[in-house]
């Protein structure tokens, strides 16, 4: 890229910016550069403050005009995949999609494309006047399986207050999970602590007493619907623990249908069974565990405007309630 057809930017330096380095500001508003190559763009003259050349050792200040060249491309950027996405909302700063299962939400081990954050970034890039301008911040995430509603921050502000409105329990999620057996209760609430199982396989968790790091977890839930062998439940964590719906409901004897890892009673399918393969065989149109992130509730990260998200159910998911429901119907004529 060459300094002359250089894309150029002007930005106003933010009261929660004041005082940073002029290589750690850049790298908020640019998400896709790393430091040391804003570092060589301040030396190679690429930047000014107050239209006065920057130097690297520069703290920026509230209310100051930074104008940036950016004479050479990011570093960090997400190959830009079009993949068919759902969305439930977007704006300048953030995104919600309708997840489908099956899709990764961001590039992990040996899976580095076919990814939520992938196709989101192809997006981006047709908003911008060259590519990598914009980087998907993921705040939280869904199981590969997990369908349903997740958000996706697009500026470092919205990434830094959806993060912060996360962690401190101010982000409402509700799930529904489609369970094995009759959950008797109408409503309640499951109170277990969760820590990882000791069973060699790091991803696994359990309500066991003998988990490592155990920590305090509890899921609201109402039942919405009983058939003849299952239960769909509504189901609100108020903790954020890895798998920790899953992990409770077979704690309390009802597992989701399709769980690929979790049993009753704190056991678990051995791996050859359901961990080696994407489809799990149910006995129903769903292949996958029964779980769809239904609703997401939170106030905007900018604007403050509350926010309620319904992501609707995939056609397996739905599927699945209907035979259900047929085999109730059936059971009622006999």
């Amino acid at each position: 890229m060459s300094a002359v057809h250089s894309p150029q930017f002007e930005l106003i330096v933010e009261k929660f910016l004041s005082g940073i380095r002029i290589d750690s500001f850049l790298v908020k508003h640019f998400r896709n550069y790393e430091s040391w190559q804003m570092q060589r763009i301040v030396a190679a003259g690429g930047v000014r403050v107050n239209s006065a050349a920057a130097l690297q050792t520069d703290r920026v200040f509230r209310g100051q005009t930074i104008q940036v060249r950016l004479i050479e491309p990011p570093n960090k950027l997400f190959d830009p995949e079009q993949i068919p996405l759902n969305l439930l909302y977007e704006d300048p700063w953030i995104m919600v999609v309708n997840k489908p299962a099956d899709l990764t939400v961001h590039p992990v081990g040996s899976t580095d494309s076919g990814t939520l954050a992938n196709g989101i970034q192809h997006l981006l890039d047709q908003r911008t006047q060259c590519k990598g301008l914009l980087r998907p911040g993921i705040v939280h995430r869904l199981d590969r399986q997990t369908s349903g509603a997740i958000v996706v921050a697009l500026t470092h502000n919205a990434h830094s207050q959806l993060s912060s409105a996360f962690e401190s329990s101010q982000v409402s999620k509700s799930y529904l999970a489609l369970v094995e057996g009759i959950v008797k209760k109408d409503r309640g609430m499951i109170d277990r602590p969760i820590g990882r199982a000791n069973s060699g396989r790091h991803v696994l968790m359990t309500c066991r007493p003998d988990a490592a790091n155990a920590k305090r977890s509890k899921t609201l839930y109402r039942v919405i619907e009983r058939f003849r062998e299952h239960s769909l439940v509504l189901a609100r964590p108020l903790t954020g623990r890895n798998h920790q719906i899953r992990v409770h409901f077979a704690h309390l004897g009802h597992p989701l249908v399709g769980d690929e890892f979790y049993k009753k009673g704190g056991k678990f399918h051995p791996f050859h069974e359901r961990g080696a393969t994407r489809e799990v065989e149910t006995g129903f149109p769903i292949r996958r565990h029964a779980l769809h992130a239904v609703c997401l509730e939170f106030a905007h990260p900018i604007t403050n405007v509350w926010l309620t998200l319904q992501a609707g159910l995939p056609e397996d998911f739905q599927d699945t309630i209907t035979t259900l429901r047929m085999q109730k119907a059936d059971d009622a004529k006999v």
